[in-house]
């Protein structure tokens, strides 16, 4: 523990001229070690055939409109949209009697939901002119199917209805059949989406000679994984660029995205509990899936999800640039001082690097709930066992210490400040 001094034109007029506060240590800005690293090459190269990832990345990564600046971000989150309603055709496909459909029901209604909300997120923030727009609605989509088919017809419809409320503040909409009364110009989501192309990815490599129907539901649940984090992983990239020019407002709105695919992603994770237990155990023996230490989660297997983790860890190193000082090589609390009178000031500049340095904050709250709640997923899936031969690395990353000691001494020596006043 340290005993901080404070002078009286750090924070107040009211300030005492010296406060004794005790504050978690550490508190200063040092490199944040991490037990994430992925799994052996051989074991992320099978995650990666299985889910045809090269093919999906080349997807995701072409740029048919190169003068559109949100075409990296839009174009993977429009991929995963579009492989949920191939989820969404596979369970109402199953013939299986003793799965939930209800529950399956309810809880794609609530990822659809959010999915297009997160996408309406990104298209609000759209100041680019050269978006692809036109009056053409889109013909290789699955959702004007799912809103004829019988079997998913009411569930089709109140996507549409979601896409168009969710929509009402962008200046386009998607063109997926939504009533879109403003008139507002449809994306060419065709060209964009190309989900006659995503579509052709429905079949996974073991899908002719493994019978098993959970095969395809775990198979189209990585995929949408693996598009959201590919997504995230050129938001994080753009929030670095946005904080060293110094555009924090552009870095504040896209790193609460960040924090809302974590969450996400953990009720896409969720749905592996849905998954009937013995078929899935019998899917689990059939795809070979076992772990080869304590170090093995399955998880790591992703390098999207690892690389999501080390840069969400590392928008710590961009704390110095948004309070606008050097880290004290003496180990003295600059950063915690800076912060706290950042945090006393109100409006100009100082709103959006407040906001930016709570959503800092918020990514890391999200980014440990999601591997606490992976560890779960895993006990209720395949048994404690298992969690305990595989979980010891993803237990570390949600008991490590803050990723911002600086921020989290600021606000505790505040809390300490206000708790003495009056």
């Amino acid at each position: 523990m340290v005993d901080t001094d404070c002078k009286r034109k750090m924070v107040s007029p009211d300030l005492p001229t010296k406060l004794h506060v005790t504050i978690p240590s550490p508190f200063k800005q040092l490199p944040v070690s991490s037990p994430i690293s992925c799994s052996a090459p051989s074991s992320c190269s099978a995650y990666e055939l299985y889910l045809r990832l090269p093919e999906l990345r080349n997807l995701w990564s072409s740029r048919d409109f190169p003068q559109w600046s949100h075409e990296p971000i839009l174009k993977p989150s429009l991929q995963a949209l579009e492989i949920t309603f191939r989820l969404v055709l596979a369970v109402c496909s199953d013939a299986r009697p003793y799965i939930n459909h209800r529950e399956w029901n309810r809880r794609l209604d609530s990822i659809l939901t959010y999915q297009i909300k997160l996408i309406a997120a990104i298209c609000e923030e759209e100041e680019d002119d050269s978006v692809p727009v036109g009056d053409g609605r889109s013909s290789l989509s699955l959702l004007p199917q799912l809103a004829t088919w019988r079997k998913s017809e009411a569930f089709g419809k109140k996507i549409l209805c979601t896409i168009d409320n969710e929509m009402r503040f962008c200046k386009y909409t998607l063109g997926l059949g939504e009533q879109n009364i403003s008139g507002k110009p449809n994306l060419l989501y065709d060209a964009v989406c190309k989900p006659n192309v995503v579509y052709s990815l429905r079949d996974n490599p073991y899908a002719d000679h493994i019978d098993n129907d959970e095969n395809q539901t775990l198979y189209i649940l990585h995929q949408i994984i693996e598009s959201w984090l590919h997504v995230s992983v050129n938001l994080l990239r753009r929030i670095n660029a946005s904080v060293d020019g110094g555009r924090f407002g552009e870095a504040s709105r896209d790193v609460y995205l960040v924090e809302s695919i974590w969450k996400l992603l953990i009720e896409v994770e969720d749905l592996h509990l849905l998954m009937d237990p013995e078929d899935f155990l019998k899917l689990k023996k059939q795809l070979h899936i076992k772990t080869t230490g304590k170090n093995d989660a399955f998880c790591f297997r992703s390098k999207g999800l690892v690389e999501m983790m080390k840069m969400s860890k590392g928008l710590s190193e961009k704390v110095p640039a948004v309070l606008g000082v050097e880290v004290d090589p003496t180990g003295g609390p600059r950063l915690q001082e800076a912060a706290m009178r950042l945090y006393a000031r109100k409006g100009d500049q100082c709103d959006d690097k407040v906001h930016l340095l709570q959503g800092m904050q918020a990514v890391e709250a999200a980014a440990k709930r999601f591997f606490f709640a992976y560890k779960q997923v895993v006990a209720a899936m395949m048994g404690s066992a298992e969690m305990n031969t595989e979980c010891d690395s993803v237990s570390q990353i949600f008991m490590e210490p803050t990723y911002f000691p600086s921020l989290d001494a600021a606000k505790t020596f505040l809390g300490e400040f206000w708790s003495h006043i009056g």
